[in-house]
């Protein structure tokens, strides 16, 4: 998810300890946070997804604000039991952190699948659109959206909208991977790929979207390029940016992709 609105603490703090990654500390339901405190939960979500160590000044960097203002964002997240900090200043999502989280990421997707599928926008726009969106949804509104949408497991980029979903799907392979001649369904375009604006724009120019069937026809290390038939004819990719989508070796099983309902 691309980066939203940009706000500065107003106050000098470092992050607090809480109870652990466990947090047991207090904390508030999601609807009562604000979409300052969303967005940088829903940002430590996406830039520890995968595995990577992350510290205040990452997330500052990230977002576009200074250390001191994250670092005090963080430590009322923290006072509110939603994060922790680890060894070497390492924050990390609590138990009650990442439910909230993947909260955050519901509705945003929920809002995606509106905006791409009945609306009609594209995915770089509806990103955009959908972190306007996300943290005005109330309950009720989600409810009904996701019954509109046919209760999708993932995001219209075919990620998981929480951890239980997550262990239930394949974890896929990077594309980077795929050798020359091998055929493969592109599964997933992971968080870190939707970063990324113009590489959106350019996978779903080219029909790159998950359920869609691909051959590798080259892929060089010296090059740092990957060519692949697709559904609209040939794409070039970088090995790097190639690494952050997800394929399953030959065809997947299409119940792993979701369809909104009369689409």
């Amino acid at each position: 998810m691309g980066g939203a609105g940009r706000r500065k603490g107003d106050e000098v703090g470092g992050v607090s300890r809480s109870p652990g990654p466990g947090g047991e500390g207090r904390h508030r339901p999601t609807s009562d946070l604000s979409s300052s405190a969303q967005e940088y939960l829903l940002t430590l979500r996406i830039m520890a997804g995968d595995g990577s160590r992350i510290t205040a000044s990452q997330v500052a960097r990230k977002l576009g604000v200074s250390t001191q203002a994250a670092s005090e964002m963080f430590r009322r997240l923290a006072s509110d039991g939603l994060v922790s900090l680890a060894e070497g200043r390492e924050l990390q999502l609590t138990t009650a952190g990442r439910t909230a989280a993947d909260g955050i990421f519901r509705r945003h997707a929920l809002c995606e699948w509106l905006l791409t599928e009945i609306v009609g926008l594209g995915w770089a726009e509806s990103d955009a659109e959908a972190e306007r969106l996300q943290a005005a949804i109330s309950p009720r509104v989600e409810q009904q959206l996701d019954d509109l949408l046919g209760h999708p497991q993932t995001c219209p980029h075919g990620n998981p909208l929480d951890a239980e979903i997550a262990r239930r799907r394949p974890p896929g392979e990077p594309l980077s991977s795929v050798n020359a001649g091998d055929r493969a369904t592109i599964y997933r375009i992971t968080e870190q790929a939707e970063e990324d604006a113009a590489l959106l724009s350019y996978l779903e120019a080219r029909g790159l979207r998950p359920g869609a069937h691909i051959t590798v026809l080259a892929r060089s290390e010296s090059l740092d390029s990957l060519t692949l038939d697709g559904p609209l004819g040939r794409a070039t990719l970088g090995l790097r940016p190639a690494a952050l989508v997800r394929v399953l070796r030959g065809e997947a099983d299409p119940a792993l992709f979701h369809r909104v309902p009369g689409r």
